[in-house]
């Protein structure tokens, strides 16, 4: 798989010259189709980008989507945030954001950059999937939210050679599942964010950097003390403030 990377993203001369342009040239296009109201033509040019994945034999075919997953869900959330976004200026923002995901963030292989993708693509999706779909019943947003958690985390631990990387990938997208589930029932938003996103991407983020540390040794009892910690304050703020808002509304 690194090889054929390799292959793909050229280091130097016109061909990477090229490769910059393609890679600037995506993000606006669907910025274009976007203002213009073409919704459907920036998505299949997304996933038209994608046509790599089945240029092997069938039997190949699912292990690269899986490994182009994360891409997919950063891509397509970004054009959700874009088209339900009215100001402009958001959308440019955007496409910045897209530009330099695909120029700097995808294209890095170290076990720093893909527990990066990950976080982004967990973020992406989930804000993306609740700015959309926080109105669609639970057997929609559930199975949704389990699916992004299984992928991200799937992607995140296919770097480390983990051999019980499917068990933990399906263990957190039933996390996932589970908490949209419960908290589906009154989603509360600060903004544009809904609450299971705020719980998720904190619990995530703090298990992927325990994990991270330890895989490196580098994990110390302080460290460890100090993630619990926000993991455990983040959700007890969060659920404080989903009881109080259900209460006000009661009253």
């Amino acid at each position: 798989m690194r090889p054929l990377l390799a292959k793909i993203k050229p280091a130097t001369g016109f061909s990477k010259t090229i490769y910059v342009v393609l890679n600037v040239l995506l993000p606006l296009l669907v910025f274009a189709f976007v203002r213009m109201h073409f919704f459907q033509l920036a998505l299949a040019i997304i996933l038209l980008s994608k046509w790599r994945m089945f240029a092997v034999r069938p039997r190949f075919w699912p292990a690269h989507i899986r490994a182009n997953a994360v891409d997919i869900i950063v891509g397509v959330s970004l054009l959700t945030l874009m088209v339900h976004s009215s100001s402009q200026l958001v959308q440019l923002a955007l496409t910045a954001v897209y530009a330099g995901w695909l120029l700097f963030i995808k294209p890095a292989s170290s076990a720093l950059m893909v527990s990066l993708q990950a976080t982004i693509g967990m973020l992406c999706g989930l804000m993306a999937l609740f700015t959309s779909g926080g109105s669609w019943p639970l057997y929609g947003l559930v199975p949704v939210t389990g699916i992004i958690c299984y992928l991200v985390a799937r992607h995140f631990f296919d770097s480390f050679d983990e051999g019980y990387a499917r068990l933990l990938s399906y263990m957190w997208g039933y996390f996932g599942a589970a908490l949209v589930w419960l908290l589906g029932h009154w989603l509360v938003f600060y903004g544009v964010v809904a609450q299971p996103v705020v719980i998720l991407v904190a619990i995530g983020y703090s298990l992927a950097t325990l994990y991270y540390l330890d895989h490196h040794d580098r994990l110390s009892k302080g460290v460890r003390r100090q993630l619990v910690f926000v993991m455990v304050a983040v959700s007890l703020v969060m659920l404080v403030s989903l009881v109080l808002s259900a209460h006000n509304k009661i009253v």
